[in-house]
């Protein structure tokens, strides 16, 4: 059976089902586990899917905004966010940096350091980076549909091949007793896999993102180093994010 097929197939399962199985899809097609699974990769790059934890479900209406609008918005905060991160690193360091907003500023702070690698699957840093002069290490892989970043399994791999001293990860939202979480699930395995390859994890949060939850967990309380977020964060959030042992700079 071709790929094409199988793929029709799924989709006309999960429209009835709402969700399905991999291994139940394993014997109904015939195929492997693994070719499942990369059948389900390939939906889910096209945007016909989201893959869960044993099988896939449909997708759910996208709620939020596209990037380059998320781009315009707060400004000033993830401004401010990007230059107060710069401090909590040292030269000669090497560092890994996740794609989103927030971070794509902070691509502009680390512009300006001396004898700081950076590795990236974000494409605004790895150019604002190139642009001046600076080491930057772009990491392979697909690129998504809507972030200039790369993602997927081959991200994945590679990230896994460095050992660095820290990452910076923007996600949509960080609580201060469920952890950090992301809107995209693929955003959610680069943040996760950066995260096991550093010493330690640095949260860029401006603070409407505060006390907040998203669709997929990425990093549990514990893991978060350090919390850089904007002023107007609420003191009720601002004391239980210490409470939880996180270093917090505002």
């Amino acid at each position: 059976m071709w790929a094409k097929e199988r793929h029709q197939r799924i989709l006309a399962m999960l429209a009835t089902n709402q969700q399905v199985n991999a291994n139940d899809l394993a014997g109904i097609l015939s195929v492997s586990r693994e070719t499942v699974r990369r059948d389900l990769l390939d939906l889910e790059e096209a945007g016909q899917v989201n893959r869960v934890h044993g099988g896939a479900v449909l997708p759910e209406p996208r709620s939020e905004e596209p990037f380059r609008q998320r781009m315009s918005a707060r400004i000033r905060a993830k401004k401010e966010i990007a230059r107060k991160a710069v401090d909590l690193i040292q030269p000669g360091q090497t560092i890994m940096v996740d794609a989103g907003t927030t971070t794509a500023l902070f691509g502009q702070e680390l512009a300006k350091l001396t004898g700081v690698s950076v590795i990236t699957n974000s494409l605004d840093i790895a150019m604002t980076l190139q642009s001046a002069g600076k080491e930057v290490l772009m990491l392979g892989g697909r690129m998504a549909r809507d972030v200039p970043a790369t993602v997927g399994e081959l991200t994945l791999s590679e990230i896994r091949r460095f050992h660095a001293d820290l990452c910076f990860s923007a996600p949509v939202a960080v609580h201060p007793t469920k952890g950090a979480f992301f809107y995209d699930l693929q955003e959610a395995e680069i943040a996760m896999a950066m995260f096991a390859q550093v010493r330690k994890a640095i949260i860029l949060a401006d603070h409407r993102k505060l006390g907040e939850t998203s669709r997929v967990q990425s990093w549990e309380i514990g893991a978060i180093g350090a919390l850089v977020t904007s002023r107007g964060a609420r003191p009720e959030h601002i004391e239980a994010f210490r409470h939880a042992g996180v270093q917090l700079l505002q």
